[in-house]
This record gives C-alpha cells, sequence and structure tokens, in this order.
C-alpha cells in the first residue's frame, strides 16, 4: 500500500468529522507537501523558529488538509490536533494560520497572496545574504490572479535565485480556460522551469533536490502534473467533488479504493 494513501485516508477523515471540503484539491498536493517535509525542507519541529530553516508556504490554502497530515506524520501537530480540525478545540482551520500552526509561514487562502509572501521571504533573505531556500505551492487556477504574474516579475528581476514555485497544475483551470501554457509562461517571465509527475515520490525527490537555490540566480518553477482527487476514480476529475463531503456509503468506497 502506497504510504500516501494513508495520507489520503486521513485527509478524508479530517474532512468527514469536519464537514469541511476540499477532499480532490488536498488530494492533488499531498504527495508535494510530503516530499517536501520528508526530503527536502531543511527544518524539523525543533527548528520551526530558526534562522537557518527553510520556508514553505501553501497558497492555495483551501488544500490545507493535505499540509495538515504531512505535518502531524513529520511531528509538528498531533493526533489530537488533527482530531480537533475546524472545531472551536483546535488550532486547525480551513485554512492555514500562522499564528497558531507550527511551520505554517503565512495565513492563506485569498488566492495569489501567498506566492507574493513567499517572495517577500526570498527578497529579505537574499538582502541579509542568508542561504535559506524558500518553496512555495501554488495552484493552476491561482496562476491567472495577476498578482502572481507581478511577482513572477519581480522574482525574476530580482534574480531570487532562492525561490521556487511549484505548480500544483490539476487542469481545475481547464474548466473555464481549457488553452493554458504554464510552462511557457514561468519561461516567458524569465524563470528556470521544470515539469515534473507530481504523483511519482522519486521523481519529486530527485527534481527538488537537484534545485539550484542561490543568491543572484534565476528564480525555479516546478510544474508539477497532478490529478485533482488523485486516488479514488469517482473523485478524480472536477464537479461536485470540489467541496463535497462524502457520505457513510462513499466513505466506505473510497476507503477501499485507497486501501485496493
Amino acid at each position: 500500500m502506497s504510504w500516501n494513501n494513508e495520507l489520503r485516508k486521513e485527509i478524508v477523515d479530517l474532512v468527514k468529522r469536519s464537514g469541511e471540503g476540499h477532499i480532490p484539491s488536498s488530494f492533488s498536493i499531498v504527495d508535494i507537501i510530503d516530499v517536501l517535509y520528508g526530503h527536502i525542507l531543511n527544518l524539523t519541529p525543533e527548528t520551526t523558529e530558526s534562522s537557518k530553516r527553510d520556508y514553505f508556504v501553501l497558497s492555495k490554502g483551501h488544500g490545507c488538509a493535505g499540509l495538515f497530515v504531512v505535518l502531524e506524520k513529520y511531528g509538528y501537530i498531533t493526533k489530537q490536533d488533527l482530531e480537533y480540525y475546524s472545531t472551536s478545540k483546535g488550532i486547525l482551520g480551513g485554512h492555514p494560520d500562522c499564528t497558531k500552526v507550527p511551520s505554517v509561514e503565512a495565513s492563506t487562502g485569498s488566492l495569489g497572496h501567498g506566492m507574493l509572501t513567499a517572495l517577500g521571504v526570498a527578497l529579505g533573505l537574499k538582502i541579509k545574504a542568508m542561504p535559506n531556500k524558500v518553496f512555495c505551492l501554488v495552484g493552476d487556477g491561482e496562476c491567472h490572479e495577476g498578482t502572481i504574474w507581478e511577482g513572477a516579475n519581480v522574482a525574476a528581476n530580482m534574480n531570487l535565485g532562492n525561490f521556487c514555485v511549484i505548480v500544483d497544475w490539476n487542469q481545475s483551470a481547464a474548466q473555464l480556460m481549457p488553452k493554458d501554457d504554464l510552462t511557457g509562461k514561468w519561461r516567458a517571465f524569465g524563470w528556470d522551469v521544470h515539469e515534473i509527475d507530481g504523483h511519482s515520490t522519486n521523481e519529486l525527490k530527485s527534481k527538488l533536490k537537484k534545485i539550484r537555490h542561490s543568491s543572484g540566480d534565476v528564480p525555479q518553477a516546478v510544474i508539477a502534473h497532478t490529478v485533482k482527487g488523485k486516488g479514488v476514480s469517482f473523485i478524480e476529475g472536477h464537479g461536485r467533488w470540489h467541496h463535497r463531503v462524502p457520505s457513510e456509503d462513499e466513505m466506505i468506497a473510497i476507503r477501499a479504493e485507497l486501501e485496493a
């Protein structure tokens, strides 16, 4: 059984208990976040306030269930924190809150804002001549926000080689904007661009470990080809599952597919 499917089962349990949706968006990014925290970031539960830490910002904040199950896996939060997800007793809500959740660097949800926060962090680190790396995960629909491209322009002009944006290209935006070339767009703004299978642990580890981060270099964009709702056939794609909470019968079917 894929260990990432274990994370997907936890995501579904969170959503079912809380009534807070976004299973498909969380499923499309959980493999990426798992690799970042497990293999890439210079960050541990003990160093979330260290000046030497690497930074990660989940700009598409509505997929935060995918982030939260990874944070619990690596010891940043507890099982009880997950159980209290989206309740008045807990620290975890429908979007990440940097005032409550360890390692969350920005409270995100308004699309396009998290990327600019991460850009500001990268610029500040460059000014201070610090070697920290900054990663930001954005959605393909989010890439229709003008602030994303304003930020892309600034990052290239400021030579923010310490900055890497990962795009979750799960084709969500294709519902309204079917003609898109995200690779060409990022490259046109002066970024180094890499394409990858966003559900392949080996590809993610290999590519993200090779991303060069250096002051004065060009920023990096990783276009991750993903599937919205990856892992459960009747959730994959678009439509009513975007914010749907499963019924009891659907929970049985979901778990059966994830355990197959």
